[in-house]
């Protein structure tokens, strides 16, 4: 009864934040011949007619005998042709959103009646991509989070999750986050970093890729997350300036352990930004500068240890964060002629991250302090990107050759000075790490419109270097270990291939497609370090993706999908080095991990409602060399040491639904729900660092999941609120679990000046309820963590559009 219960909860499903998308525009195009002289028609007559005969377009062909339509509307509609001498022709036409552009390839006229080729091409554009493969959201529309950063915007988002400063998709954090659909330093090349420092005023959308297809890199098995950056087409001289402040951490939520210094509380932030740009004739210049410095409660966490042989540690790590995060993104477009277009652009920002820790140990009855490891973290991250394109338009209309170049480097300079104070001695310890990224990105793309679809393909080659140098500086007593340092550089080397068929009828909907990927890459590590050696791999491997869908109506479809993708270990993932920022529960990289590679498998269905609509889908998704941080202890230390590794297999199966409905002009709700199967297989793993000790993971199942109720309220035509409800079901990770979390988010949108102008006023976490709780079971040890770092936070701000 429990269990069915908690199903029919997660059938309760919620997505909200995105409104209803704008009509899809599509062009049209064609040629026209003589039919037995196979000669082009010039200044023939083309028509687009609705079924009662009203004109919606209509053009002449060129000297070529070619046409064009644009601005076209989906739906159903009559074409007709005509020119003097020959007979006018006739046919129904259905015209869809799939494609942006659509051929019709040759249409041949003579003296005798002739009945065209019905034409056929589909559509529907809702929050839910037409395809069903991708949702998208305005920032905008989410009062709940405006003036925060990225992340915090995405929290409530249908389908995200946040664990650990990372975002899931259903559950899993193996996510691509690109930034104008490119892979960058900012948010991390085949991972996730950064996103807690981007400001959200920065951000036009967000779009949520479950399903990639071939076109997309190979990497993140549970998806693509796109953030697109504001650019706007309107002519001559606009933008929008704002300012937003607030306060988090409002009051203590959980005191400190004894002797160490107090925790952040109202802390403050500040966030101005400029969008500029400057459209006229075929130059359209635009810029966006972003500022945001924030004090915060980063980490918060106490962690009660038990050991074997009866030791008992409580520990808190509480972490004082200030931050300050610069960016400028400015560039230009140059529509050479109406063919051929170039863009420009550079991207800086600049973090610096200043980090007051303290860490005191205790013992079981909490009379002893064991020790007391106090840090300041100077960390400093450069990023700064430079991007040219082109793109050619050929004289059919849709078909579209596009190349690119992008550079990206990005300095990591981190320092971390230590006081190791035991019962009986101090020290002082340091150690600095020094990474400069550079990658190289080239891509080509060509699009190929067919009379009932397109054709895609297209190459990119990646060229990434990573070289490190880390240094310790240990003092008397001290944890760290001096000899784990030097310099290891990470060289990778990505071409790729894909190819793409997308295929539209009436009533069927196909997309077939394989990205071909060869990987070479290679770890090279100081031949003086203790433990670990040089290292790599490559492999070559391909990566198809099926799309198939079926319209019973303009108003249900059903869609199904298949993909296959691997997810890469990031440069941080093998980094050799432990990280000090805990004194006795050390994260470590793992020069011999290897990419796991996953299969996908879903089947949706959509509705379409009167003020709404319905959206489920169904789906499994099983990974061969799971990736994760297995903890393990060395004899006679109670150290534990976090290190990567290849588990064996694990699987996710579930469904996810989501209901949209306005039910009057004032109220608008959507609810989406998630619910899957977790299953880790059982499987046996050793971790060299610093001594070769092996763990034994036993299978772990359980049922997971989220739910999410959205509500807009218009109160008037210049007032909008906006409530939000997350609650996240308990679930496993490869050595234990994950409580269940809940937090509750208000937000308030006024406009004024005409609607120039907004204020807005919101509160996330407004019960103090969201706290990250563990259970970590290890061969001789087990510990429980809650964090109760910075959640609830109260934001205000202005906002003038011009």
């Amino acid at each position: 009864m429990k269990s069915i219960s908690l199903i029919i909860l997660f059938l309760l499903s919620f997505a909200c934040f995105a409104q209803e998308a704008p009509s899809k525009r599509v062009t049209l195009s064609g040629a026209i011949k003589d039919k037995t002289s196979k000669a082009a028609i010039p200044y023939a007559n083309v028509v687009l007619m609705s079924k009662d005969s009203t004109i919606v377009a209509g053009t002449v062909s060129n000297d070529e005998g070619r046409f064009s339509l644009t601005g076209i509307t989906p739906g159903s509609y009559i074409i007709g042709v005509s020119f003097v001498g020959h007979q006018a022709a006739k046919q129904p036409l259905f015209i869809g959103s799939l494609s942006d552009f659509l051929e019709l390839s040759v249409i041949e006229l003579e003296e005798d009646s002739n009945t065209l080729d019905e034409v056929v091409i589909t559509s529907k554009q809702e929050e839910v991509s037409p395809k069903m493969d991708k949702k998208t959201f305005s920032v905008a529309d989410n009062i709940a989070q405006s003036g925060g950063s990225v992340l915090q915007a995405m929290q409530n988002l249908p389908g995200i999750t946040v664990q650990d400063g990372k975002v899931q998709l259903r559950g899993n954090d193996k996510v691509m986050v690109l930034i104008d659909g490119k892979q960058t330093g900012i948010t991390g090349f085949g991972s996730q970093s950064g996103l807690d420092n981007i400001p959200a005023s920065a951000i036009d959308k967000i779009e949520v890729i479950n399903n990639p297809s071939a076109k997309f890199d190979a990497n993140g098995n549970a998806g693509i997350i796109n953030i697109i950056y504001r650019k706007t087409k309107q002519e001559g001289l606009n933008g929008k300036a704002g300012i937003s402040s607030g306060f988090g951490a409002l009051w203590e939520r959980k005191s400190n352990l004894p002797t160490i210094r107090p925790q952040y509380n109202l802390t403050p932030k500040i966030n101005p930004s400029l969008s500029l740009n400057y459209r006229k004739g075929k130059v359209n210049l635009f810029f966006q500068g972003d500022y945001l410095y924030t004090e915060t409660l980063n980490k918060n966490e106490f962690v009660h240890r038990t050991y074997d042989d009866g030791t008992i540690i409580h520990q808190q790590t509480k972490r004082n964060r200030d931050t300050q995060f610069t960016t400028i993104k400015s560039g230009m477009d140059w529509n050479y002629n109406d063919n051929n277009t170039f863009t420009f652009s550079g991207y800086f920002g600049s973090e610096k991250i200043l980090d007051h820790g303290d860490e005191p140990f205790f013992n079981g009855d909490y009379s002893e302090r064991l020790r007391l490891w106090q840090f300041l973290e100077d960390e400093v991250k450069t990023t700064a990107m430079a991007t040219a394109s082109y793109q050619h338009k050929f004289k059919q209309a849709g078909r579209l050759l596009n190349t690119g170049i992008n550079y990206t480097y990005h300095r990591e300079d981190e320092k971390y000075f230590f006081d190791n104070i035991l019962p009986n001695s101090s020290g002082k310890d340091s150690f600095k790490l020094l990474s400069d990224e550079k990658v190289l990105d080239i891509n080509v793309d060509y699009i190929e419109p067919l009379k009932y679809g397109r054709f895609e393909t297209g190459l990119k080659f990646r060229n990434r270097q990573i070289p490190t140098n880390m240094q310790f500086f240990p003092g008397q007593n001290s944890p760290i270990d001096a000899n784990a340092g030097g310099r290891a550089t990470y060289k990778e080397i990505i071409p790729a291939l894909y190819g793409n068929y997308i295929f539209e009828s009436n009533k069927i909907e196909a997309e077939v497609g394989m990205r071909l990927e060869y990987v070479h890459l290679k770890y090279e590590v100081d031949p003086h370090h203790p433990t670990y050696k040089s290292d790599g791999y490559d492999y070559t491997q391909p990566f198809p993706n099926i799309s198939l869908a079926y319209k019973f109506n303009d108003k249900n479809k059903l869609t199904a999908f298949f993909n296959r993708r691997v997810d890469r270990p990031n440069e941080v993932d093998i980094r050799i080095f432990p990280k000090y920022d805990d004194a006795e529960i050390i994260k470590v990289g793992n020069p011999a991990l290897r990419p796991q590679f996953s299969s996908a498998f879903e089947l949706g269905y959509k509705a379409s409602l009167k003020d709404g609509y319905f959206f489920a889908s169904a789906y499994h998704r099983f990974v061969n060399g799971t990736i994760t941080r297995i903890a393990t202890t060395v004899p006679g230390s109670n150290l534990i040491y976090n290190v990567f590794q290849n588990a064996d297999r694990s699987s996710t199966t579930g469904f996810e639904m989501v209901y949209s409905k306005r039910l009057a002009a004032w109220y608008l709700f959507n609810l989406n729900g998630n619910g899957y199967q977790n299953d880790i297989e059982k499987f046996t793993v050793t971790n060299l660092y610093p001594v070769p000790s092996t763990f034994y993971g036993e299978r772990q199942q359980v049922f997971s999941g989220n739910v999410k109720w959205n509500s807009l309220f218009n109160f008037s035509k210049t007032l909008t609120g906006q409530v939000s409800a997350v609650y996240l079901a308990p679930d496993i990770i490869p050595q234990g679990k994950i409580d269940s979390r809940f937090s509750v988010d208000l937000g308030i949108k006024k406009s004024v000046q005409k609607g120039k102008g907004e204020i807005f006023l919101n509160a996330t976490d407004v019960f103090n309820t969201l706290v990250t709780k563990k259970e970590i079971q290890g061969n001789d040890f087990h510990y429980n963590s809650s964090d109760y770092y910075e959640t609830q936070v109260v934001r205000f701000g202005y906002s003038y559009k011009f």
